[in-house]
């Protein structure tokens, strides 16, 4: 599959089946998380698994939605401020690292047949108190994993013409 098919091929769902996902596909995208590109190769992040009913349960607490509910597992993507770079002016850049490494996370899970969602609008003050996360690290991501029950949506994007400037 090309490149192009891939990233047309993502698409954030919100229906998942009750499937499990193996384990050799969850080593597989994760290795790419691994290899994702960060600002002077620091690398400030940290990426939890969760798949027991209990964590599950307490994440759902931090984002309830009927929807999220039906994941078979998720990842807790962080941010570790105390190891991200920081640019001459001043600006952080584990915000844009880890967004790097979540969209490899996305596409490879695509490429093995997975399904994803970005999910950014939950309570990450209560998901670092009921895992225990310390205070240099920010839960930035959710994302639930898993097989599709739905369908993609048809995506509307902008031409390309409405997004670039100057001449290719």
């Amino acid at each position: 599959m090309s490149f192009l098919d891939l990233v047309k091929q993502r698409y954030s769902c919100r229906s998942y089946q009750e499937k499990s996902v193996e384990q050799e596909k969850m080593d597989y995208v994760m290795e790419c998380v691994r290899f994702a590109p960060s600002a002077v190769n620091k690398q400030p992040w940290m990426f939890r698994i969760v798949k027991n009913e209990a964590d599950k349960a307490k994440l759902q607490e931090c984002y309830n939605r009927e929807w999220f509910q039906t994941a078979p597992m998720y990842i807790i993507c962080s941010i570790l401020h105390d190891e991200e770079w920081v640019r001459a002016d001043g600006k952080p850049h584990g915000n844009i690292d880890i967004a790097i490494a979540v969209e490899h996370l996305c596409l490879a899970a695509t490429e093995q047949g997975l399904a994803t969602c970005w999910v950014c609008n939950f309570d990450a003050e209560k998901c670092k108190q009921l895992f225990a996360i310390a205070g240099n690290e920010e839960p930035a991501v959710l994302i639930p994993i898993g097989y599709a029950a739905d369908a993609p949506k048809e995506k509307n994007r902008k031409e390309i013409e409405e997004i670039m400037q100057g001449e290719m």
